[in-house]
């Protein structure tokens, strides 16, 4: 049998391995996104990976309902954002908390180059595509150039 964790330490834990990946983390910030909207245990705004560890102990489980959870997933499916959410229904061990978060970790790195890869590449010695605003710009400008108008010559008369 081993020591469940409390929250602050599954937190802590999670907080190394998420910056021994490379992530920004910060502590406890105030999530308002697609209609949904709590304290995050820890949030990388830039990278736009983060978790949040539900427990009873912070009685934090009404912070999240099943359809504000339900909405973060289909974000997280497109590929918005990455929330691993742990919800402390049973104790865990902190081995269990950390192959848990390591294995999601996997999945965003993996997912993460799949995007990259989808990117098509440039092609060489193409010129880069001109920037739709500059292209509008263009139009816009060439649409107010004044027309040549041909000039009418009037015929002098003479008087003779």
């Amino acid at each position: 049998m081993y020591d469940p964790l409390s929250e602050a330490e599954g937190c802590d834990l999670l907080v190394r391995l998420f910056r021994a990946r490379g992530y920004k983390l910060e502590r406890n910030v105030r999530f308002h996104e697609y209609g949904v909207e709590f304290d995050i245990d820890a949030w990388d705004a830039k990278a736009r990976v983060g978790f949040e560890y539900l427990t009873s102990e912070d009685d934090d489980h009404d912070d999240l309902s099943l359809v504000e959870y339900q909405a973060l997933m289909t974000e997280q499916r497109r590929g918005g954002l990455s929330i691993f959410v742990i919800d402390e229904v049973e104790p865990m061990s902190a081995a269990d908390l950390e192959e848990q978060a390591n294995e999601f970790l996997d999945e965003v790195e993996a997912a993460r180059k799949t995007r990259r890869a989808k990117k098509p590449a440039p092609k060489k010695g193409a010129r880069p595509a001109a920037k739709p605003a500059a292209k509008a710009a263009a139009k816009t400008k060439a649409a107010k150039k004044p027309a040549a108008k041909p000039v009418a010559k009037k015929a002098a008369k003479r008087r003779g």
